[in-house]
């Protein structure tokens, strides 16, 4: 099993906005050296973009996007040792902010990771849109230096030096911070384009207002969702533990009772 996991986050559930699933949890990942680089978008643009079985997720009528460049590490299946090779690499996520009912989630626009082998697993068994990419990630007197270059055709391109700022802080409930990072699930389509919601567990974010120079940000250059100029909100966290339970089918759009997606 992972040698520095936390595992008593699963001790840990008062700050949950619903409970634990019922089911055992699957896999441990341990997200470190965050960026959340946030910009607003265009409401009509993203609702076209996103598919109809997920409601928008707005805050004070504003719909959000957000690339969120980190390091992994302790990435496996519980009860599993980590192998070095496999269970470390970066990964960069473009995503917006949805809901269904009362469970609101994250959208994944893309997500490029550098290691092909789970690449191909995510696209595999979660029909989630991962690329491969070049990456490296350098530890700079300036501040962290993120660089990354996917391995497609339109080779989609960050390059950013990021740094925390200031003291480290818990989002309040009603805050942008905490309904920007506060997210326990995500949502996707299985390969047959039934909706599905994947639950998450952490603790509570630790952030910092962090300082960012984005050189580079074609990230969203094939999408209909585009961003330009600099990002309204900078958020740095240094470390989340993470666990994750499998993918459960959506009965209904407005629905909250799921099964497992087999397909």
């Amino acid at each position: 099993m992972s040698s520095d996991f936390d595992h008593s986050i699963v001790e840990s559930t008062g700050h949950r906005p619903w409970p634990m699933p019922r089911g055992s949890w699957l896999m441990t990942q341990s997200w470190h050296d965050l960026l959340f680089a946030h910009w607003r978008v265009d409401l009509s643009d993203l609702r076209r973009a996103v598919p109809s079985a997920f409601e928008l997720d707005l805050f004070d009528g504003s719909a959000w996007l957000s690339v969120v460049p980190f390091y992994m590490t302790n990435v496996g299946l519980r009860l599993t040792p980590t192998l070095p090779w496999i269970s470390r690499f970066l990964e960069l996520n473009v995503r917006t902010y949805v809901r269904v009912g009362d469970r609101p989630g994250v959208y994944f626009f893309s997500l490029d990771a550098a290691r092909s082998v789970a690449v191909a697993a995510a696209r595999t068994f979660l029909n989630l849109p991962y690329y491969t990419a070049d990456m490296t990630l350098e530890h700079r007197p300036d501040g962290l230096r993120y660089e990354s270059a996917r391995r497609t055709r339109r080779r989609a391109r960050f390059e950013a030096t990021y740094e925390p700022m200031g003291a480290p802080f818990t989002p309040s409930t009603c805050s942008i911070e905490y309904f920007l990072t506060e997210r326990y699930c995500l949502y996707h389509h299985s390969r047959r384009g039934h909706p599905y919601r994947l639950d998450i567990h952490h603790r509570p974010w630790t952030l910092h207002v962090a300082r960012a120079t984005i050189t580079t940000n074609t990230m969203t250059a094939d999408r209909d969702v585009s961003v330009s100029g600099p990002p309204a909100l900078l958020h740095f966290a240094r470390r989340q533990d993470v666990i994750a339970w499998a993918p459960a089918r959506l009965s209904a759009p407005d629905q909250r009772s799921v099964r497992n997606v087999t397909e």
